[in-house]
């Protein structure tokens, strides 16, 4: 996930993720390529302006009849038991790209073991948070890597009480 410096994901659920560096845009793609699957939620699926092409994107919707979208599957349910699936479809690890109740909810469920956030140098004020509710898990960080002059990518582990 890219956050502003003040924490926040967007400016609300609309919000296009236009306002990220080229090379958050740049880690973004290379991380999803290597996991080869990316779940989200439907609001945060519409900001894209189309699937991302040679990865599985999982979209939990609460909607009925889905167009059928190559590249697209579309959940609903448990995400456990969407994990579940996946996993029977062969992939070892997935990446969650939000938003808010998404993220809020597999950290919930402690189905979250790591956390990797571009912090990009702005600041919103107002909007949605990575998270949407109380939470209490200690990080531990695994890397810090300077990605241009003003942004950073943290990579922690996620240890839960």
């Amino acid at each position: 996930m890219a956050i502003t410096a003040d924490g926040k994901i967007a400016k609300d659920s609309g919000h296009l993720a236009d306002w990220t560096s080229r090379e958050d845009k740049k880690h973004f793609v290379e991380i999803t390529k290597e996991f080869g699957v990316i779940m989200m939620g439907e609001n945060t699926f519409k900001t894209f302006p189309a699937p991302l092409k040679n990865r599985l994107n999982v979209v939990f919707s609460l909607n009925e009849n889905q167009p059928e979208i190559e590249g697209v599957k579309w959940v609903k349910g448990e995400p456990e038991e969407v994990l579940k699936e996946l996993e029977k479809m062969g992939y070892k690890k997935v990446l969650l790209g939000g938003g808010s109740f998404l993220n809020t909810l597999f950290m919930q469920k402690k189905l979250v073991s790591e956390l990797i956030l571009t912090v990009e140098p702005k600041i919103f004020g107002a909007g949605l948070s990575l998270f949407n509710q109380d939470l209490d898990a200690d990080l531990k960080l695994l890397e810090l890597n300077k990605i241009n002059d003003d942004a950073f990518v943290m990579k922690y582990k996620v240890d839960y009480k």
